[in-house]
């Protein structure tokens, strides 16, 4: 059954101070809409239960990539194609880039936003476990304000998260300080393209000598966030991936992360599949 589109309102502001100021005067009445991909599946399904919102794909003030020498930020309108084309994000952020390639396909990469993912808060979606490896900031406006939040801690719980309703994300800001770390990004699903991840997995290590200096772990669908596993992270700290910490980083990673059974996979199986991802990462460090 499909929606009956007339019971649905769209409003397209021209800039971005005229689409916070209709957010200011109507906070709870109007959803902002990015690229749509996934708005539109739930229209097309007549299971789109909210009837306004406004379009934000014409806000020049939310597009662009501005690279300095301690940031790249993106804007919120930042499509998936735009990030997989960019050469300082190739060389320097890749598994931004693979995210970017492995979201459903062209279609999808073209009109689908990086700050559309973010806000549509889905713990399957494959870009966030990217953006918590490399320490992503967002940045909030409304119009009465803006404010600069670290990306981890934005999900409070299934899809829920700390954006106000008058709030916008205006920018995406990645700090350039782990273009020397090694780097691993892994998406499982039931095919190599155009599917839902069952495990989504983001890892970053900085090594001195044979020794983790520093590390980041953060997997997607297998808690309702997406998850930086902190506690993971502590224990692999001034170790090195021997099978023994190894050993002992899955049996960590098992407490941390809460998956389910759903239909398209089993706890068991997503529990499995995290902590050999874990181990192929860290065996990686090691070579």
């Amino acid at each position: 059954m499909r929606a009956y589109l007339p019971a649905y309102e769209l409003k397209a502001p021209g800039n971005l101070p005229a689409a916070l100021a209709l957010l200011e005067r109507e906070p709870d009445a109007w959803r902002p809409m990015a690229g749509g991909t996934d708005l539109m599946v739930l229209l097309e399904a007549d299971k789109l239960p909210h009837k306004k919102f406004i379009s934000l794909w014409r806000l020049s003030e939310l597009r662009g990539i501005e690279v300095t020498l301690e940031y790249v930020t993106l804007g919120a309108l930042t499509t998936y194609t735009q990030v997989q084309a960019h050469p300082i994000l190739q060389q320097e952020f890749p598994l931004l880039c693979q995210a970017a390639r492995e979201t459903g396909g062209i279609a999808t990469q073209n009109r689908g936003t990086l700050g559309g993912n973010i806000v549509n808060a889905s713990p399957a979606a494959d870009s966030p476990p990217a953006l918590l490896a490399y320490d992503a900031q967002l940045e909030l406006v409304s119009a009465r304000s803006s404010r600069w939040v670290p990306y981890q801690g934005f999900h409070t719980g299934y899809k829920q998260i700390i954006l106000r309703p008058e709030e916008l994300v205006r920018r995406i800001r990645l700090p350039r300080a782990k273009r020397a770390w090694r780097q691993y990004y892994r998406k499982v699903g039931t095919r190599k393209a155009q599917a839902i991840s069952k495990v989504c997995f983001a890892g970053a290590a900085e090594l001195q000598g044979e020794t983790i200096r520093d590390i980041r772990i953060a997997l997607g669908s297998v808690a309702p966030t997406v998850l930086r596993c902190v506690r993971t992270e502590t224990l692999l700290r001034a170790e090195k991936p021997s099978p023994a910490a190894i050993a002992a980083a899955k049996n960590a990673l098992a407490q941390e992360i809460a998956p389910i059974d759903d239909m398209r996979s089993t706890a068991k199986y997503r529990l499995r599949v995290a902590q050999n991802l874990l181990e192929e990462f860290l065996r990686q460090l090691r070579a």
